[in-house]
């Protein structure tokens, strides 16, 4: 019996929707994908594909700016007003979504959202303000809108559950840590797990063999130490706002910096609602930092090319703090590494800073193959590292839609 998965993966300043027809236990087969992007900045833009070929590319949606829940709203009339894919002729015919769900607390799997359920994610909206709302909200518009349909939670803390607890704990009051949940939990699971799997099998490895330094590389950036197939330490913590520095996120920053930045922020950011409870200290680090505040631009694409002062300060600082968490996991790991493992849109596309990474941390026994390197990434994982080097260095495709909609089908209580 096949079903229709939605798998939904809702950013800041974008939505996207893969659409995919599963039977239980097989992988499920991508029949479209539609995003709406520019939410922040509009015109907000639509680009739809079908059997990976497009339908639509930067159609304008809306000349105001639009809310995550807005944005769904488009994307599923577009998927019922498609006529060509038959699979979809009216919202009863969607059996399953999936929702990425940045903060998953101390759930260790996916749960099958229930209201109990609901009402538990919406207390931790404090750990985590500036992305779990906003997924909620769409949780929410198809409770309503999809009512015959099963919503599941995937949370992008859920990987990192087997992170040691010397490793997750912070040196502070533990009476007060336990009682706020203050401890780290480490973010961009979903794609964590897509990685080990498909280097794995790339590999030809069991998954609970396979020790990795990966990297998820985008306008939000982390790393992830991991050991048998399981997370053992990521650069992220508390919040997706520690470790690495991001378009407009600083990374992490001594934590006194926040009182001699300016004298308000402490209080409530202007952005806060009913919902949010932002202080102007997190609207600073997590909006108003990052590379976008040293060069005026979040185009890492346009920093790498760039022989300006303020770009090449801002790509070397980039790797600095890259090269630093791959020689720290690389310590972690015991030396024992299979792969270091670039991933999403900047780890993907930016041959120039795999390749100064990969140089700095060239003691470590990693190389890179320029001509490899140089060549467009076109397989879900692909190897750039010099023949003969002591560790491979790979490039992968993450899939955080995929790697959802995979779960489901194999989740019996859905079938």
């Amino acid at each position: 019996m096949k079903k229709v998965i939605l798998s939904i993966n809702a950013g800041s300043s974008s939505v996207k929707v893969s659409v995919y027809s599963a039977e239980a236990g097989q992988p499920p087969v991508q029949l479209a994908e539609a995003t709406v992007s520019g939410l922040t900045a509009p015109p907000a833009k639509l680009d739809y594909s079908r059997g990976g070929q497009t339908v639509s590319k930067d159609s304008e949606v809306a000349d105001k700016t639009l809310s995550q829940r807005d944005a769904f709203n488009v994307l599923l009339e577009t998927l019922i007003g498609d006529r060509d894919l038959h699979q979809i002729n009216g919202k009863e015919d969607i059996d399953i979504i999936c929702h990425r769900i940045v903060h998953g607390g101390d759930f260790a799997k996916p749960q099958i959202i229930s209201d109990e359920t609901f009402h538990h994610l919406e207390k931790l909206n404090d750990l985590a303000p500036l992305h779990n709302a906003s997924s909620l909200a769409i949780v929410q518009a198809c409770v309503v809108q999809l009512p015959q349909a099963r919503n599941v939670a995937y949370f992008d803390s859920q990987f990192h559950a087997s992170i040691p607890a010397h490793i997750r704990t912070y040196p502070i009051d533990q009476g007060i840590a336990r009682k706020n949940h203050l401890r780290k939990y480490g973010f961009h699971g979903i794609s964590y797990a897509f990685i080990t799997r498909a280097t794995a099998g790339f590999l030809g490895a069991d998954v609970d063999r396979v020790n990795l330094i990966a990297l998820h590389l985008g306008s939000g950036a982390s790393a992830c130490a991991i050991q048998a197939g399981r997370s053992r330490d990521t650069s992220m913590g508390l919040t997706p706002l520690a470790g690495l520095p991001g378009a407009t996120r600083s990374g992490s920053v001594d934590p006194s910096l926040v009182f001699h930045y300016a004298s308000d922020v402490g209080k409530l950011s202007p952005s806060s609602t009913k919902d949010l409870h932002i202080s102007r200290a997190e609207e600073i680090l997590n909006k108003e930092s990052g590379w976008k505040a040293l060069t005026g631009t979040t185009n890492f694409g346009l920093i790498a090319s760039s022989a300006e002062p303020e770009m090449q300060l801002a790509f070397d600082l980039v790797v600095d703090r890259i090269s630093a968490f791959v020689g720290s996991y690389y310590v972690s790991l015991g030396g024992k590494v299979d792969a270091l493992v670039f991933a999403g849109g900047i780890g993907e596309r930016s041959d120039r800073l795999r390749k100064a990474v990969v140089e700095q941390v060239s003691c470590l026994g990693f190389a890179i193959d320029e001509a490899a390197n140089g060549k467009k990434i076109e397989n879900v994982v692909q190897d750039v590292g010099k023949a003969g080097a002591k560790h491979r260095v790979l490039v992968c495709l993450t899939d955080e839609q995929f790697e959802m909609a995979r779960g489901c089908s194999e989740n019996r209580e859905l079938w």
